[in-house]
């Protein structure tokens, strides 16, 4: 990617990412399109957890480190955290990834089900193909958004559903960058746009909707190479419209940077 720009979107790793672009001889623009929020009502979990005295959860499902530690952060701070681990151990425990097993293991929290590489909710669902959800109390602890997929089909299958929310994401609150890089685009001086989640996708068309570039941003990245990060990013980019020229297999940083390396080095992407 020697002497290319390579708009960055991610938040939490921008730096290292861009620092990745560096090493290839890239230029980074930096262009955050998410700001993590944290969103924990201690007393809405203090509710759920008495709740779940009488009315114990079948299944919890862990999906992120981040949030899995802001459940425990808050748990503690009730003073509440012996009763959650009790909880835990009395239910099936089934986590999407390394991070939020991590943050179990240091709980001393068993698992028993873990979603394979490259632990997307795919991954998850087929953990849970033999188990019988009809009636079964789900607990779900939810990332920036709700995972409609998930959600959708343990619904689907007669699950009762119950999120705990411990972060959210928005835009951030300085979109200035942003709005460079829609105008960067529009001056072609970006030559590949990296998407590293779905919720950056739509961001990114919201600030363009809001300043009535909407239709000038499609008509820029049809002339951008896109790298998104997987297959749920890529289908986001797709409903709005965007060509995805490159998506990392599997849906990880290092074949991510791998792979737009790969398409910025060959001239046969670049003509």
């Amino acid at each position: 990617m020697k002497d290319k720009t390579v708009a960055i979107l991610e938040s939490r790793v921008r730096d290292h990412i861009a620092s990745l672009v560096r090493k290839y001889g890239g230029t980074p623009f930096l262009a955050p399109a998410l700001a993590e929020i944290q969103d924990v009502d201690p007393a809405h979990i203090q509710e759920l957890i008495r709740d779940w005295n009488s009315t114990p959860p079948d299944i919890f499902i862990f999906q992120t480190g981040v949030g899995t530690r802001a459940l425990f952060a808050a748990t503690d701070s009730l003073g509440l955290t012996s009763v959650l681990l009790r909880q835990l151990d009395a239910a099936q425990v089934i986590v999407r990834g390394p991070k939020p097993t991590t943050v179990l293991h240091s709980r001393k929290v068993r698992i028993d089900r873990a979603a394979s590489d490259p632990f997307t909710t795919h991954e998850v669902l087929a953990e849970m193909q033999k188990t019988s959800l009809r009636g079964k109390r789900v607990v779900v602890q939810r990332y920036g958004e709700t995972n409609r997929e998930l959600q959708t089909t343990l619904e689907s299958e007669g699950a009762v559903v119950i999120e705990i929310v411990t972060y959210r994401w928005t835009l951030p609150e300085d979109t200035a960058p942003l709005r460079r890089l829609i105008d960067a685009l529009g001056h072609d001086e970006i030559d590949l746009m990296a998407f590293t989640s779905a919720s950056q996708a739509r961001n990114l068309f919201a600030v363009a909707e809001y300043d009535g570039k909407e239709a000038s941003l499609k008509q820029s990245l049809g002339r951008t190479l896109v790298a998104s990060i997987g297959p749920v990013c890529s289908a986001a980019l797709r409903k709005l419209a965007v060509r995805v020229d490159i998506e990392a297999k599997p849906p990880k940083l290092g074949p991510f940077i791998d792979a737009i390396n790969a398409a910025l080095s060959d001239p046969r992407r670049l003509g």
